[in-house]
């Protein structure tokens, strides 16, 4: 129950959000769910025996957003001289046989973490990009729900016991199968409503390649709580976090955006190349 009280309340402001939100505004939203993520990533790199400097990595999250927002051309300069920073500090406060240890932990998660946040509201600076970042949460998020229930129900053979003990292979049919009927039904909304001229949303391609993009976000989604899965079992800790009640931390409820974020970018720039 609780974990269903919390979609509901979080799930409307999402989308109200991503649908007639001004780009700063999401960008201020994706800037503080980076920030409350990058935090608990951080505590579980220190139970894994790291030591990072935890102000300084969110202090370069919040760079990382700034740039990305008013200057992206300094992107790579901005996350060269983050990690050199890092270095630096680490160097200064570390023992010797953890400063390279610490650097890394610290730099992945702005990688991991405030990279792919920091890019989803600029999707709606594309064209139909508000579409297609609705499209990629209805995606996930069906996903999610029909693993859950699907892999309760019917799950007998697990998928990866090592790293996540509860997810099963018919679990995670049923998750590729959710997010293709959720992907489906919003494309075709989006037809409708285009069609009775209010352009809310639009999807020009047809209907196999949203088909093919559903499987393809909802493999990476997949992989992405799975990764996530390891890190928490290399920490010894079962939830990142206790902000969600019913969901465990806010990593834990974004975890599978954090890859299929970077696989839509992926697919898109591959798509106008080609």
């Amino acid at each position: 129950m609780k974990r269903i009280l919390t979609a509901v309340i979080l799930i409307p402001l999402v989308l109200v959000l991503v649908l007639w939100g001004p780009l700063w505004l999401q960008m201020l939203a994706a800037w503080i769910v980076a920030e409350l993520a990058l935090y608990e990533y951080l505590v579980l790199a220190d139970a894994s025996g790291a030591k990072v400097p935890r102000w300084l990595v969110l202090v370069c999250c919040a760079l990382l957003f700034a740039v990305v927002y008013w200057e992206p051309a300094f992107l790579l300069a901005t996350l060269g001289t983050s990690a050199l920073v890092l270095l630096g500090v680490c160097s200064l406060r570390s023992p010797m046989e953890r400063i390279l240890h610490d650097t890394a932990a610290g730099f992945f998660g702005l990688i991991y973490v405030a990279l792919p946040l920091a890019f989803a509201p600029m999707l709606t600076g594309l064209e139909n990009g508000t579409s297609l970042l609705l499209f990629l949460l209805v995606v996930v998020w069906a996903g999610d729900i029909a693993a859950l229930y699907v892999g309760r129900s019917l799950g007998r053979h697990r998928m990866a016991p090592r790293l996540s003990p509860k997810k099963t292979w018919e679990g995670a049919a049923g998750s590729v199968v959710g997010s293709v009927a959720a992907g489906l039904g919003i494309v075709l909304a989006g037809s409708r409503l285009y069609r009775h001229g209010i352009e809310l949303l639009f999807y020009a391609q047809p209907w196999w390649y949203w088909v093919g993009m559903a499987i393809l976000l909802n493999v990476a989604a997949q992989i992405g709580d799975l990764l996530e899965s390891a890190i928490k079992r290399g920490a010894g800790i079962k939830d990142s976090g206790t902000l969600l009640p019913g969901h465990g931390g806010v990593l834990d409820r974004i975890d599978a955006l954090l890859l299929a974020l970077p696989v839509l970018w992926y697919a898109l720039l591959l798509r106008q190349a080609y």
